[in-house]
């Protein structure tokens, strides 16, 4: 069948009928000359407009792309040039190689690990204070690999290789101007940070926490921490007293970097006070502008009298296996899994940045995150150890001001999530700004939706999203995109570069629909917990590979589609991604279990028609044979949830029922009530 567009479709979609008839006739004749992928390139660049209603955009999408064979892979909306391909990190790396596909370049990368990590370590340019005599030792077996065996280094120092008067971080607070921080300034401001720990007399392998809001200084005391040989624990600014309390003890955290309040939508909201609520330890107690702005308790000290001292500090040596951070992952029990990251593992934060994201020299990196969420350790990483500069802004990423922040920051490499380009798209929050020089966007956190990427795309003209898939104890992904593969909205190319995974069935068996398990070594892998046993969250029982190699479980669960592209599908355990965080069912359930008349409750995760960020659901069993009312039970749980665990996680609906379905061994079958809500909806 022909293919073909009309005027009248375009004016009925707010085209003036003068444009409406040319972009119909332009069109129509690229559809008869070229092929859909083809057409579709010339299409985006010389008809479409980030101006232009985006449903235009989407009828000239799918118009092209009608008949679409999805065998070969899902719809296109962004192709490479050759040129594109070649000036990029991988199509370098590739001509350095003389690899002749990017399949044979993955396919070598999982072939010979050492030799993969051992080259991107160089060419990223990561600094050894004493050499490794051996890139990788397996003589414990892949569960328990040796990386860069018998080296001494400071990862902290890998982060300064750019000229120093380079602009490392562009920053802007909420409602204020623009600004910048050198790389010799930021290198600075950490050695101070840094000369004041070990002047209070903290240790190396002491932990001190950051619960912070992302911010040019909270850098600067990451990488301070970092040199001084100290361990930094996350915790994000967004949390109640008790889950920041739990993340205090299970990190053991000697002391504390916080803030005395926030500043969000013209509001103050207490920080300081939060801290002390969770008994934090010694304070180190930042300003959110002047002087600090609360009463301090004793042995608490605000920053300006905290960080003085020398600009320069010597960063203490360090064994590859010593800790640089100490993260938190949710599982399915009340506490979450205090994930260790070693001096290795920001190495493969900075080779994810280099290959997949081709963060080069000059590109003005952003993502959205705070240093409680192992994006803001790998925005760091990534942008420094690749001389890029990191942009942060002080405020909601959902307003225009952030919008405009983009542009002016010239951002290259934007991070997000789905629920933030969703909100983008239903506020129209991008129009008349000028995004061009985004060179990627980047997504990861939560499944995308299709319709909401496809407009993402369009805001900068068409660039890739590079779907970003992994995890805290990954230290970046296992699943991602490239700049030298097409980029089709909301679906992955490839398997990270130096990883690889096999997806299977509940009986173990291959599948291209199945729960997905890492082939183990890999940088970044993590290989101890704080508070579980290793071996058994992640190895124990796991199945074989189909070549009878150790799997490593993972849990999420991948489609493999046409073409070698794949789709997310969300947890397949109860796990969930909300507003791309992830929590247990279990923490949820916990909190929302003291509310009044509630005897029994199962939290579950479900996503919206047409997929995209998943909405939380609680099935509520009444105490007693109550029939309380849905609306109030609703309003009190989403308090107790803002209250004691999390704020940004919003209750989309509460059902109740009479009994929660359970297995012959008692285990709430959360699978069966998300198949079941969903077929309802």
């Amino acid at each position: 069948m022909e293919k073909e567009v009309t005027a009248r479709q375009l004016t009925e979609l707010g085209l003036e009928s003068a444009a409406a008839e040319a972009a119909a006739a332009r069109v129509n004749a690229l559809l008869q000359t070229m092929p859909a992928a083809e057409c579709w390139r010339e299409v985006s660049k010389t008809v479409l407009t980030p101006e232009l209603p985006f449903d235009v955009h989407r009828l000239l999408y799918d118009t092209v792309f009608a008949g679409w064979d999805e065998a070969q892979g899902p719809r296109p909306a962004w192709t490479p040039t050759a040129e594109e391909a070649a000036s990029s990190n991988i199509g370098r790396l590739m001509r350095e190689l003389n690899v002749a596909s990017y399949r044979d370049l993955h396919a070598w990368s999982v072939r010979d690990r050492g030799g993969f990590w051992e080259r991107m370590i160089g060419r990223i340019g990561i600094r050894f204070q004493e050499p490794y005599t051996r890139a990788l030792d397996l003589s414990a077996g892949v569960e328990c690999p040796r990386w860069l065996v018998n080296a001494k280094l400071n990862v902290a120092e890998s982060c300064f290789g750019g000229p120093p008067d380079a602009p490392a971080i562009v920053y802007q607070e909420e409602g204020g101007p623009l600004a910048r921080m050198s790389h010799g300034a930021l290198d600075r401001l950490s050695n101070r940070v840094a000369g004041a720990l070990v002047a209070r007399g903290y240790k190396p392998g002491d932990a001190l926490a950051c619960y912070l809001p992302m911010t040019a200084e909270s850098v600067a005391i990451y990488l301070g921490i970092v040199k001084a040989g100290c361990v930094v624990v996350g915790i994000a600014e967004s949390f109640a007293p008790d889950e920041a309390a739990k993340r205090l003890r299970l990190a053991d955290a000697r002391g504390i970097f916080t803030q005395d309040i926030i500043r969000r939508g013209g509001k103050s909201l207490p920080l300081y006070e939060k801290a002390v609520a969770a008994q934090a330890p010694p304070a180190i107690v930042l300003p959110a502008a002047g002087t600090v702005a609360v009463e301090l308790r004793e042995g608490d000290v605000d920053w300006r009298t905290f960080c003085t001292g020398s600009e320069t500090f010597c960063a203490v040596p360090r064994g590859p296996d010593d800790l640089v951070n100490v993260l938190f992952s949710s599982g399915t029990t009340g506490d979450p899994k205090a994930i260790p990251w070693t001096q290795t593992t920001p190495i493969k934060c900075a080779v994810d940045g280099y290959l997949h994201h081709d963060i080069q020299p000059g590109d003005v990196v952003a993502w959205p995150t705070s240093l409680g969420w192992m994006m803001g350790p790998w925005l760091v990483f990534a942008g420094l150890v690749n001389r890029a500069t990191v942009a942060l802004y002080g405020g909601a990423p959902t307003g225009r001001e952030f919008a405009q922040f983009v542009r002016d920051a010239g951002v290259t490499m934007l991070g997000v999530v789905p629920s933030l380009v969703k909100a983008w798209k239903e506020r129209d929050t991008v129009r008349g700004l000028d995004w061009s020089a985004v060179k990627v966007f980047s997504s990861t956190g939560e499944c995308s939706n299709a319709g909401d990427y496809l407009y993402l795309m369009s805001t900068a003209g068409y660039k890739p999203v590079i779907e970003y898939c992994g995890g805290t104890e990954i230290g970046g992904g296992y699943i991602t995109g490239t700049v030298v593969q097409a980029a089709s909205p909301a679906t992955f190319s490839t398997p990270a570069l130096g990883l690889d995974f096999v997806l299977l069935d509940e009986a173990g068996r291959a599948a291209d629909n199945g729960e997905v398990f890492l082939v183990p070594p890999s940088i970044g892998l993590s290989d101890r917990l704080l508070n579980r046993d290793h071996h058994e969250v992640y190895f124990d029982g796991a199945p074989r590979g189909p070549s009878g190699e150790t799997l490593r479980r993972h849990g999420d669960q991948i489609e493999r589609l046409g073409g070698g592209y794949y789709r997310a599908h969300g947890r397949v355990d109860d796990t969930m991604n909300l507003g791309g965080i992830k929590v247990s069912s279990a923490e949820i359930e916990r909190v929302v279990q003291r509310v009044e008349s509630v005897r029994e409750t199962a939290a579950i995760a479900v996503p919206p028609p047409g997929g995209g960020p998943d909405r939380l659901v609680i099935y509520i069993v009444p105490e007693g044979g109550a029939r309380p009312d849905v609306a109030t039970l609703k309003r009190a749980m989403q308090d107790a949830i803002k209250t004691r665990l999390n704020p940004l996680f919003r209750v989309h609906d509460v059902v109740l029922v009479e009994s929660l379905p359970r297995t012959a061994s008692n285990k709430v079958m959360r699978r069966n009530l998300r198949a079941a809500y969903v077929e309802q909806a």
